[in-house]
């Protein structure tokens, strides 16, 4: 029981970043189409820049909220400087320029910041929580409640404000929404600053366990996409479900079989909803009229 206990709490903690990549894959899909591969590095920008904010002498929160504030404005001038001039083009075409957006990013934070690991310290202290035999870190409470309040902020605000209903109707019908008055390229400038944002808020939450480096973001977007695409890309219910289902098969796969396995459980899930289930736990499957 302790054993499993373990691998649950493990499970729960990394699926909750897991879930919040999703959460950022679905919010840009859902306004732009684009699957926006520079998520990953949202998350590392979250995680370095409050490493070195807090290094300068700012204390953790102040830190942290400069990490997200400076990371939504990277994702404001990504969708400015290149999702934009490019609207039209075809969705490959985007997916690729989020790709050399990413490489770019790493780039960048390799030049401004160091090759070196870094982490600091966790919010409420290292002494775990003993739960029936097992152990829990306070900071993966922190990670998960983290999510759990961002996918509820969430659902409040699509369907609670005028704003959020304006981006639901953008991703319904661009041109629709222009014709009644939304202002659509706000729209997507605040899906990408929400989205840089939900990602540099995992990386602030994420790094006192697992520490960061200029190169985590590949493999954060990596599995972001793969708890996307099993919950349903463009559904948040899903995006957040599937993150955390990701997480739990991750930490079930490395405690039962062996970790060699656990970076591969990614790839699997990924090829399994394709071939299996491409619409998703939890998507709708769409029927066309003929």
């Amino acid at each position: 029981m302790s054993e499993f206990l373990q691998f649950l709490f493990s499970g729960l903690t990394v699926g909750a970043v897991y879930a919040l990549v999703a959460l950022g894959f679905t919010i840009i899909y859902n306004a732009s189409g684009v699957v926006n591969f520079a998520q990953g590095e949202f998350v590392m920008l979250g995680g370095m820049i409050t490493v070195f904010a807090h290094a300068a002498g700012l204390p953790i929160p102040l830190a942290a909220l400069a990490a997200i504030a400076a990371t939504a404005a990277v994702g404001v001038a990504l969708n400015k400087l290149a999702i934009e001039p490019a609207r039209g083009a075809p969705v490959v075409s985007l997916i690729i320029i989020t790709i050399g957006a990413s490489i770019f990013i790493r780039g960048a934070a390799q030049l401004i910041f160091d090759k070196q690991i870094h982490s600091f310290p966790a919010f409420s202290g290292d002494e775990p929580i003993h739960v029936l035999g097992a152990t829990i870190l306070t900071q993966s409470l922190w990670a998960i409640g983290g999510a759990f309040a961002v996918f509820v902020g969430l659902w409040l605000f699509f369907t609670r404000t005028i704003l959020g209903r304006a981006v639901l109707a953008t991703s319904n019908n661009r041109l629709a929404a222009q014709l009644v008055g939304i202002n659509t390229d706000f729209v997507m400038t605040l899906s990408f600053a929400l989205s840089a944002a939900i990602g540099a808020f995992a990386g602030v939450l994420i790094t006192p366990i697992t520490m960061t480096s200029y190169d985590v973001g590949l493999g954060l977007a990596l599995k972001g996409f793969a708890g996307a695409m099993l919950g349903g890309m463009g559904n948040p219910k899903g995006a957040f479900a599937g993150g955390l289902l990701l997480g739990l098969f991750e930490a079930m796969t490395a405690g039962y079989l062996s970790s060699q396995y656990k970076e591969a459980a990614a790839f699997v899930v990924i090829l399994a909803v394709l071939f299996f289930m491409p619409q998703g736990l939890f998507g709708s499957k769409s029927t066309d009229r003929v």
